[in-house]
């Protein structure tokens, strides 16, 4: 059973979406945890950095900006952990 799930809401912030993704890669190493990326239609490369440089990340890419509460809402739906 998942117990912790992360979600992160993105639009077209590549570069601090790449650190905060590194940071939690380290900071869920000895937990059972699933994180979800909401990409709120962005035009940089956020996308592609996320499939490439983390395949392990749940990656939700919305063709609308849904705005962060909706982004939120997508993954939560998904979500499978006892705590978001």
């Amino acid at each position: 059973m998942v117990k912790l799930s992360i979600v992160i809401v993105n639009y077209n912030v590549a570069q601090f979406l790449e650190q905060c993704l590194a940071s939690v890669a380290k900071a869920i190493v000895k937990l059972n945890a699933e994180v979800f990326v909401v990409d709120n239609a962005s035009v940089d490369e956020s996308i592609e950095m996320v499939k490439v440089k983390f395949p392990w990340v749940h990656l939700i890419a919305s063709q609308e900006n849904l705005g962060f509460s909706k982004g939120n809402n997508l993954a939560i739906s998904r979500c499978k952990g006892e705590f978001i």
